[in-house]
């Protein structure tokens, strides 16, 4: 792949001129004047010795007219749900882009919590534009599955999204994917007629004691960091340009670590406490953290009751934090390309469907929540109540960066332990000794 790669590089300085055609001087990325060289086998040489991925950078105008874009099939995988309004999007940018339409486009359905795993068994098969969750951008970094976004696309991607989602399309200082969602949290749905003040876990669990009802939370990985970040822990890994694991930041073995375990574990001793995290699952609730994919569901269950907020307060050893966590977003990537011409419009293309009315569109069809901040100011979007309650929760947690695999089962099995009654009656002390024993796990995985 990487040969393929390289072949590219002589051929990227005529990106520039060519997006004259692709919709005005102002959707053309700007020049890189760090990367500019005398001539384009000078650009050709210093690009190659770097042995850097395909790329939209552009040392050198070419004349438009001399760019052949080719011709072939583009590729496309995205979640089923958000199949058809794909097609109708990029059949809307080949017919406003008819200098490209030599490409006709492949759609087929892959979740994006499974593109990643699919693209990195065989990158050369692999599509040329996939969605996939950002937790999964250091493997295929790593893998050499994802083009470079440079220039004005990746200025596109930071002033046009929100700053968490910006942040989540980058591995290190460089940008990798064009965000598509700011909706993947948590947050908390209830019943209004028995949660009388969905501000505080206290009063949440208190008022579901006294109805009969249950309250469910997932101490599992993802949930669980929302009383340890909460808290003020830290828990992150560092990851260097290729997507490898470089260090940690680590503070759970920490006065603050320990009041977020003993809060934990007082939730989960109520007797109206649920582990668990999904809708369809949960009986007889009246309060659950759950995510806006099932906002449809809480609505059937909880009628004219629905209601969302952000997630609540929790109170340990008399003093107050905040629920935190993580912030999730769903990512467009473009496989590296030898020709182009064909990474030109995989660009393009790649753009379009991430830009405001693209979101729009999916926010419309399927309720996908908008990374791009123009989108969210939109009133459909501003009068969604999870989407409301996700984004006031968002201010609370960090995006979720790259996480080695141990990590989620390890923290898995610390909230199984928590709920399965296994600290009761455990002092500080002993505590502590968990936490260290956790934290210890966590900081060999970068030895």
């Amino acid at each position: 792949m990487k040969k393929r790669v390289l072949a590219l590089v002589m051929s990227t300085a005529m990106i520039a001129s060519v997006l004259t055609a692709c919709g005005g001087k102002e959707e053309a990325p700007a020049q890189d004047t760090n990367n500019a060289s005398a001539d384009n086998s000078a650009a050709a040489d210093n690009n190659a010795s770097a042995d850097n991925n395909a790329s939209a950078d552009n040392s050198e105008a070419a004349d438009t007219q001399t760019m052949d874009f080719g011709s072939g099939t583009i590729k496309i995988w995205v979640p089923d749900a958000v199949t058809g309004v794909t097609e109708t999007l990029c059949n809307s940018f080949f017919e406003a882009h008819p200098e490209m339409n030599g490409y006709t486009v492949s759609i087929e359905p892959m979740g994006e919590g499974d593109a990643a795993g699919n693209v990195i068994t065989d990158v050369e098969a692999a599509p040329d534009l996939y969605a996939f969750a950002q937790d999964q951008m250091a493997r295929l970094v790593a893998a050499g599955a994802l083009t470079t976004i440079n220039g004005d696309y990746a200025t596109f991607v930071q002033d046009s999204n929100d700053s968490n989602a910006a942040a989540a399309a980058k591995v290190g200082s460089e940008v990798y994917a064009f965000p598509l969602t700011s909706d993947n949290g948590y947050f908390l749905y209830y019943d209004k007629s028995v949660v009388t003040d969905p501000s505080s876990l206290e009063k949440i669990i208190a008022d579901c004691e006294a109805a009969g009802k249950n309250f469910y939370f997932d101490t599992g990985s993802w949930y669980q960091t929302a009383f340890f970040f909460g808290a003020g822990c830290e828990l992150a890994f560092d990851t260097d340009e290729d997507g490898n694991f470089t260090g940690i930041k680590n503070t759970y073995a920490s006065e603050n670590g320990l009041k977020a375990l003993k809060a934990i574990r007082t939730m989960s001793e109520s007797k109206i406490y649920m582990d668990g995290s999904n809708v369809g699952n949960a009986v007889n609730w009246a309060a659950i953290v759950d995510g806006t994919w099932d906002s449809s569901a809480a609505k059937e269950v909880l009628g004219d009751n629905y209601a969302c907020a952000k997630l609540p307060t929790f109170t340990v050893d008399g003093e107050t934090f905040q629920l935190g966590g993580f912030g999730g977003f769903k990512l467009l990537g473009v496989k590296p390309q030898a020709e182009a011409g064909k990474l030109v419009v995989c660009l393009e293309l790649a753009k379009y469907l991430s830009d405001t009315d693209a979101q729009l569109a999916r926010f419309n069809e399927v309720g996908w929540g908008p990374s791009n901040v123009t989108a969210q100011q939109d009133p459909a979007v501003q009068a969604d109540e999870a989407l409301s309650a996700l984004g006031e929760q968002l201010q609370y947690t960090i995006p979720q960066g790259q996480y080695p695999g141990e990590y989620w089962s390890e923290a898995d099995a610390l909230g199984e332990t928590i709920c399965g009654g296994n600290f009761k009656g455990y002092t500080d002390e002993q505590l502590m000794a968990e936490l260290e024993a956790f934290s210890s796990k966590m900081d060999a995985l970068v030895k």
